[in-house]
């Protein structure tokens, strides 16, 4: 009796431990992600949804080494390799696996530069072979009647000052091939309707200049001058209300609703358009249709009339023009169309053979062309 009460008391202790240490590792491990975060915000300059998805990605990874009894500064290969066992052990698709093998990998860089470990866990392992996906785009007219829709509302003797605005989204996201962040967070300021141009803010405070087309500019300027007044009245009513009503906070809320006045697009409230509520004016435009898919459509289109690669890429602001060269896939049938019209071993060149004699041991050789597409050398006696 003695001997179980005693082995009962042992039990408890070592659970006790564990859950103390359990909480420590914890601790220790939100210590680190925040530090991390603070990185990622301030040197490196990300914006905030991509610190929480590798911040997401990063505590994915501190729970399952917490199982393994162990903490994020003391993982190993082996855990590394574990990890992504257990990701596909659970389905996880091989590109979401890749994905969060690129956030371990920029951590533990992190981590060696800071010098807080001597050995980087994620060295030698292979990233899960992914599947290239191709970028999806929008046919020319479906794109141009989605376009000529918006602007038939936006001509409307009655048309509000939300149709403007959302035909001048539209416009933009396909003339610019904006993101949508970029988007809602382009302000007043940053447009030069007079140069044909407009400032964005890409991801990693990257700021390009990006040139818009005669029917951007138009709506733009119609939504300035005639939609978006409208909107900033609504918007200078709440900031009078809202000083009102918080006297303790008078600066932060001028600071703020400040900031909030210079915004490009506003809401019938008076407030920044946010990044769902652009994705919800694409889809009342066209169901199959979405803000990346419209900046995919520029690019491909702009492939497929003939734009070279270097100028989609610093139109589109991509950081490697590797990620352009997808778009070569895309128009894969204007690059044939192109072979086929200006190669000389092409179909087209080899049923207008221009018959040129080429000397060969004292006979005349002229090309002649055979069902089938094969070319063969004649002589003239043979000819005739």
């Amino acid at each position: 009796m003695m001997n179980e009460v005693r082995q009962r008391a042992r039990r408890q202790r070592s659970q006790s431990k564990a859950r103390i240490i359990k909480s420590v590792e914890t601790a220790r491990n939100l210590s680190l992600l925040q530090d991390y975060q603070a990185y990622l915000r301030v040197e490196k300059g990300l914006r905030p949804l991509t610190c929480e998805a590798y911040d997401s990605d990063l505590k994915t990874f501190a729970e399952f080494i917490e199982s393994r009894h162990g903490v994020l500064l003391t993982a190993t290969q082996e855990d590394v390799a574990a990890f992504l066992e257990n990701l596909r052990g659970h389905d996880i698709v091989q590109r979401s696996a890749a994905r969060k093998l690129s956030c371990l990998r920029g951590f533990y860089k992190w981590l060696l530069l800071d010098r807080r470990i001597h050995h980087d866990p994620t060295v030698n392992i292979e990233s899960p072979k992914a599947w290239k996906v191709l970028p999806k785009s929008l046919a020319e007219p479906e794109v141009a009647e989605m376009l000529e829709r918006a602007a038939l509302n936006a001509e409307h003797p009655q048309a509000r000052a939300t149709a403007l605005r959302d035909r001048a989204i539209l416009e933009l996201l396909y003339a610019g091939g904006l993101r949508v962040s970029e988007v809602t967070t382009l302000s007043t300021g940053d447009l030069a309707l007079d140069l044909g141009r407009v400032q964005v803010r890409g991801k990693g405070d990257k700021e390009r200049i990006v040139p818009l087309g005669r029917t951007a500019l138009e709506a733009l300027e119609i939504y300035l001058r005639q939609g978006r007044p409208h909107l900033a009245r609504i918007s200078s009513a709440r900031k009078t209300l809202a000083v009102k009503q918080d006297r303790t906070r008078q600066d932060a809320t001028r600071q703020k609703l400040g900031q909030d006045a210079t915004r490009l697009f506003l809401s019938l409230r008076g407030m920044p358009l946010t990044r769902q509520w652009v994705w919800h004016v694409v889809k009342m435009a066209n169901s199959t249709a979405s803000p990346h898919r419209l900046r995919h459509s520029c690019a491909t289109h702009m492939v497929e009339h003939g734009a070279d690669l270097r100028s989609v890429h610093l139109l589109l602001g991509h950081a490697d023009i590797s990620t352009t060269q997808v778009y070569t896939h895309l128009a894969l049938g204007h690059l044939k169309e192109v072979h086929r019209k200006f190669h000389p071993r092409s179909t087209r060149q080899r049923a207008e053979v221009v018959e040129l004699p080429v000397a060969h041991g004292g006979l005349h050789l002229v090309p002649s062309a055979r069902p089938g597409g094969k070319s063969v050398f004649q002589t003239s006696e043979e000819r005739a």
